[in-house]
């Protein structure tokens, strides 16, 4: 019997096991590609909005939508792991370790200080003046802490990240691919278990001996994925049970255990969906690079715009988005107009379009650009 390729390998089997992981001096994958997919998805997925709003009366048409809606919601989950895989993949480059602190998060702070500044602010007042939110001094504090608005919470996330950034980079370059994968392994285990266990079960579980868990592991994999090889038909695989699992998850979650754990399987960090992330990370990390450009030279060229202006598109598309819903653009769209399965694209696409075509030329001047992103 003819013997079977390996599903998953590592780029050098012969040194898997001995030896740290090799550093990489440029990134032979699209990252532009990845980065836009990415932004896409977020916004894809603030459009749809999960869960979608029951009413007492139940119809076709209103389960046909709350279906449609937790669909979305599910592959729009995607855009954040990989915004962050991205990020792990490129900042932990083992080539870095050696990089002063002081050159590094001067880099950093130019990077996200202003904007988190300004958008912090930008957000306090679009709450208060379009959504009536008063700016009392809980409600700022707790802004401030938190998040001004509901997608701020990711530059927090940046903050901590960079935080931990030259210390894992040492990690990274003398670790040997065992310790990793034991590492992560250490990882997956407590940040899948101990939710599901506290959410859905019925003792009371202690989980302090999972000391390492969270988005840091997500982090990681970004670095560690490079090194590793994985066939195709199982990536496509993994990503639809992923979030096959999240789509249906939701609804058995809804239906036995109530609303309040219904995105419980939508969560970026739960099982299903640390599997879809990994699997389309991969998959975009598959393509090479000079692919994309050679091949695609008008598309590549918005990619590239795209990709170094995720940023400020991350943090404006918000505004953008809500005025369209409530009509403050002159065109209004939202679920009373449309039904969700047309809306939610169709709103994702005016959002990417309008965004970009106010930031492009604010781009144009220096300091204002500086402050946006």
């Amino acid at each position: 019997m003819a013997k079977q390729p390996n599903l998953i390998s590592t780029n050098n089997p012969s040194k898997t096991n001995m030896q740290p992981l090799p550093p990489r001096t440029d990134a032979a994958f699209p990252v532009d590609l990845i980065r836009t997919v990415a932004i896409v998805l977020v916004i894809f997925l603030h459009a749809a909005a999960f869960p979608y709003p029951i009413p007492t009366d139940i119809t076709p048409e209103v389960t046909g939508n709350w279906w449609t809606v937790n669909v979305y919601g599910a592959i729009g989950r995607l855009g954040v792991p990989l915004f962050v895989m991205l990020s792990g993949a490129l900042l932990l480059d083992s080539s870095k370790a050696d990089e002063p602190l002081g050159v590094f998060f001067k880099k950093r702070f130019n990077r996200i200080g202003l904007p988190m500044f300004f958008w912090s602010i930008a957000y306090f007042a679009w709450d208060f003046h379009v959504h009536y939110k008063p700016l009392t001094i809980d409600n700022i504090l707790q802004g401030t802490l938190s998040g001004a608005y509901v997608h701020l919470w990711f530059l927090y996330l940046l903050v901590g990240l960079y935080l931990v950034t030259p210390v894992l980079r040492v990690l990274v370059k003398h670790l040997d691919s065992k310790r990793f994968k034991y590492l992560l392994t250490l990882w997956f285990v407590g940040t899948v278990t101990v939710p599901f266990i506290n959410t859905f079960g019925s003792i009371n579980f202690n989980p302090v001996f999972f000391v390492f868990s969270g988005w840091i592991g997500i982090f990681l994999l970004g670095t560690f994925l490079q090194n590793v090889k994985v066939n195709r038909r199982l990536l496509i695989l993994g990503a639809v049970l992923g979030l096959a699992g999240a789509v249906i998850g939701a609804y058995f979650a809804a239906a036995f255990v109530g609303e309040r754990v219904i995105t419980f399987f939508h969560e970026s960090l739960s099982f299903n969906m640390i599997v879809a992330s990994v699997s389309i990370f991969l998959l975009l990390t598959a393509i090479p690079s000079s692919k994309v450009q050679s091949r695609y030279g008008k598309v590549n060229r918005l990619l590239c715009w795209i990709s170094q202006n995720t940023l400020p598109i991350y943090l404006f598309h918000i505004m953008v988005l809500e005025s369209l819903e409530i009509g403050f653009l002159g065109l209004t769209l939202n679920r009373n107009i449309l039904a969700p399965i047309i809306e939610v694209p169709l709103i994702t696409i005016l959002t990417l379009i309008l965004t970009c075509l106010i930031i492009y030329p604010l781009n144009k001047i220096p300091i204002v650009k500086r402050v946006i992103g």
